[in-house]
Parts: structure tokens; sequence; C-alpha cells
């Protein structure tokens, strides 16, 4: 009884690489999903570049509001980055093997990545809540110095959690098989492959995301709550309308990065199905940055303003 368990353990310290299967059970759309996929980065570039440029250089725009949209689109391109190139590259090159070094680090950055957008999130919704719900403190309380280490913490406070996480999931044994029914590396399918018992693991990565995504979430619903108790006190019609413009595009980009990757990583591993796995993860790490740009510009006066004195629009 003991040989064949030290045989899959010898297996398991033998695997050196992963095959990332993507989207391979679509063999004749491959040209069509590089064009897409080709497309939908370049669209994510060029407007997350945009709105970063004109928060820069636009006087109108030197507010602590568009300073974290500023990060925020800076972040998206980040986040993409980590898997659109690398589908790019499997799609193209029709080589799916990825070591399992670069397997950690993609998932590690990603891993990174999501939790700054959570928190980053969560510190646009509590500027949101200071400007409106106490206007005469806003420039007090949202001073430079406030926004900066509001938005180095969102982006450095993820790490250590993250890193840890990484380290714990590929110091499993992989047995079962080498291949990721993914598009990336991404937990829900990596912990497909480990021999054993992985509960812990699924535990951990529950507790996580609670801290990561749940909390950060409950407060972004707090601040929101009062946001909206706040706007409906308005006197005037055009005083809420205003109000409720500079809030709804933060609010519609919440509900849907939170609402799609809360459906991955929160539900049991009994659960998950490859093909709704992709769905999702296609949802919040591909379709949401896209969209984002077009959220808050098309919303925006400002931005809009801003837009028009860049480009030539009439």
């Amino acid at each position: 009884m003991k040989l064949p368990e030290i045989r899959a353990e010898d297996n398991a310290t033998t695997v050196t690489q992963f095959l990332l299967l993507g989207f391979s059970d679509l063999p004749n759309l491959q040209g069509f999903l590089f064009g897409m996929f080709s497309i939908i980065y370049i669209i994510i570039l060029i407007g997350n570049s945009f709105i970063i440029v004109i928060t820069r250089i636009d006087p109108a725009l030197q507010k602590p509001m568009y300073f974290f949209l500023a990060n925020f689109s800076s972040l998206e391109i980040c986040y993409v980055s980590v898997t659109l190139p690398r589908i790019l590259f499997n799609i193209a090159a029709q080589d799916r093997h990825i070591s399992v070094l670069r397997c950690a680090t993609q998932m590690c950055f990603f891993l990174i990545l999501g939790a700054t957008e959570c928190f980053l999130l969560a510190v646009m919704s509590y500027d949101r809540y200071v400007a409106i719900c106490n206007p005469l403190h806003y420039p007090l309380v949202m001073n430079p110095t406030k926004c900066t280490q509001l938005a180095a913490g969102s982006w450095l406070g993820g790490i250590p959690v993250q890193i840890g996480q990484t380290c714990q999931i590929f110091s499993l044994h992989f047995c079962n098989s080498n291949k990721i029914n993914h598009f990336f590396c991404d937990i829900p399918p990596i912990l497909k492959l480990a021999c054993g018992d992985t509960s812990i693991n699924e535990l951990s990565v529950y507790l996580v995301a609670i801290l990561f995504a749940a909390v950060p979430f409950m407060l972004i619903l707090a601040s929101y709550s009062k946001i909206i108790a706040t706007i409906l006190k308005l006197p005037t019609a055009t005083g809420r309308a205003k109000a409720f413009s500079t809030c709804s595009s933060h609010l519609l980009v919440v509900f849907l990065f939170f609402g799609s990757a809360t459906v991955t990583y929160l539900r049991p591993k009994s659960n998950h199905s490859p093909g709704t796995d992709k769905l999702f993860s296609l949802f919040y790490t591909i379709v949401t940055p896209m969209l984002n740009p077009l959220i808050y510009s098309l919303r925006n006066k400002e931005v809009i303003a801003a837009l028009r004195k860049l480009l030539p629009i009439k």
C-alpha cells in the first residue's frame, strides 16, 4: 500500500511545468480569439492611458477623486497585463506550457493586484463619502499627503498575504494532472490538480477573500448607504442629480468587479466548473478593465470636457 503513495509523491515532485488549456477546446476560433483579445488589449491600454494623461495635465481634474481614478487606471493596465499577453502568446505560438515558477509568479501578481483593486475601490468610495457627507471638511481630510498614503496602502497592503498564499498553494504536491483548464494560473484550477486533502488551503482562500474582498465591499456599501441618505436630503433636484452622477460610475464598477470575483472565489471547490470559471474570470480580468474608461468618461462631465480639450472633438 505504501509503494503507490511513494510513486505519486515522486511524480508530484518532478512536475516542472503546467499546461494552460485556455481556449484549446475551440480550435476553429483561434484566429478570431487572437484578433478579439488583441483589440481588447489595445482598447484597455489606450482608454486607461487617456484617463491617466488627462488627470495629470488638466487643471480642472487636480482633485483627490481624479488622483485615485488615475491610480485605478494604472492598476487596470497592470492587472490586465498579467493575463492577456500570456493568452495572446499561447494562441499565437500554440505553446501552452508554462513553468511552475512562471505560473506561481503570474498568480502572485494577479492576487496582489486584485487585492489592490479591492482596497482602491474602497478608498474611492471613502473619498466620495467625505466629499458628499462632509463637504466642508473635504479639503482638510483628503489632503495630498492623506491621498498619497491611502493610494500607497492600497498598492502595498496585499503584498505580504498574497505572497504567503501563493507560496502555500505551490508548496502542495501536484499528482492528479499538470493540465490547468483555464487561461491563466488562478487558484481554483490549481487546487484541482493538488494531491490529497486541500480543505485547509480552501479555508485559507476563503479567509483571504473575506479579508481582501468582503470587508472592502462592506465598507463600500456602508459608505454609499450614508451617501445616498445624504443625497436624498438635498433640497434641489439638480443637486441630487449632480451628486448621484459623481457616484454612479464608481458604484457600477464596484458591482461589476466584486460580483464576478465573489462568485469565483467564494464558491466551494465542488461547485467549480471550468466553463463557468473561465466566463466569470474573463469578466473581471478583461471585460471590466475594458469598460472602466468608458464608464468613467461617458458618465462624467468633467472628464468629457478634459477629453474635448485634449482631442479635436466638437
